[in-house]
């Protein structure tokens, strides 16, 4: 399905900085997630379930398909808008998220911690108010984080079914339980965490009714869809990683793209 048909919006070219580099600022920023020398396993270690998924053919999958459920949310979206300044460079900010991501997963426990704390200190300044809802917000507010987290974990199992490796339902549940670490590092209180995958889908439904297609929203998912200038080959490969990432979306009214279909 074109992106076109997903979102209409003027030429993204015109708007915001290109994607030059795309694929290799961010294959690079993964590979500098990890400090040399690690002390240990870090909070998950290579026989987590974890690992297994973020080394996964999948994975930009998850990571696109993640953004387009995180955009939905005003608040979230607003944080993202008002504050983070990515369209003067939305590859940098998409690298600086995956060294993020990677320092987490597969580095040490204090680097984890360390990755984590500079994220909350940067967030205890991210303060404001939506202009389409009227409603304040914090990126430091747990149930924003947990928005993130959510769909993050909800993406990642979308996409080993859709377009890598299936999990079982034990593994599944697997998953979804071993996370809970990675929401608590940004500041989610534990108990709030779902830790199976049931609990997950009613958090996930919980929040759905509140989700909507904002300006900023709209944006954002117009350049993720179709950033522009990529080169041929990374543009190819773009559109199967978009295509994949949109599979499960139902169209609905008013949406600048679907809330996320239950996964397969």
């Amino acid at each position: 399905m074109p992106a076109k048909e997903l979102v209409s919006l003027t030429d993204t070219a015109d708007l915001y900085a290109t994607a030059t580099g795309l694929m290799e600022r961010s294959a690079a920023a993964f590979a500098s997630g990890v400090p040399e020398g690690t002390r240990d396993d870090g909070f998950f270690g290579p026989a987590s379930v974890t690992w297994r998924m973020s080394a996964d053919l999948a994975w930009p999958v998850a990571g696109l398909r993640s953004l387009l459920m995180q955009a939905l949310h005003p608040l979230a979206m607003a944080g993202v808008d008002q504050h983070s300044g990515w369209r003067r460079d939305p590859v940098g900010r998409l690298a600086a998220t995956t060294a993020y991501l990677s320092t987490v997963t597969f580095g040490d426990r204090a680097a984890a911690r360390q990755a984590a704390a500079r994220v909350r200190r940067i967030h205890d300044h991210v303060r404001g108010t939506d202009a389409v809802t009227g409603r304040p917000y914090a990126a430091g507010d747990p149930a924003l984080l947990l928005w993130v987290h959510g769909a993050l974990a909800d993406s990642v199992l979308a996409a080993g079914s859709l377009a890598g490796t299936p999990l079982s339902a034990a593994d599944g549940n697997r998953y979804v339980a071993e996370m809970v670490t990675a929401a608590e590092l940004t500041g989610v209180p534990r108990h709030l965490v779902p830790s199976n995958v049931p609990e997950l889908d009613l958090y996930l439904a919980s929040v759905r009714p509140i989700l909507r297609c904002t300006p900023a929203a709209a944006e954002s998912m117009a350049y993720l869809l179709d950033p522009p200038g990529l080169d041929d080959d990374t543009a190819e490969l773009w559109q199967d990683i978009r295509d994949a990432a949109i599979a499960d979306v139902l169209p609905e009214p008013g949406r600048c793209t679907a809330t996320p279909r239950h996964r397969p």
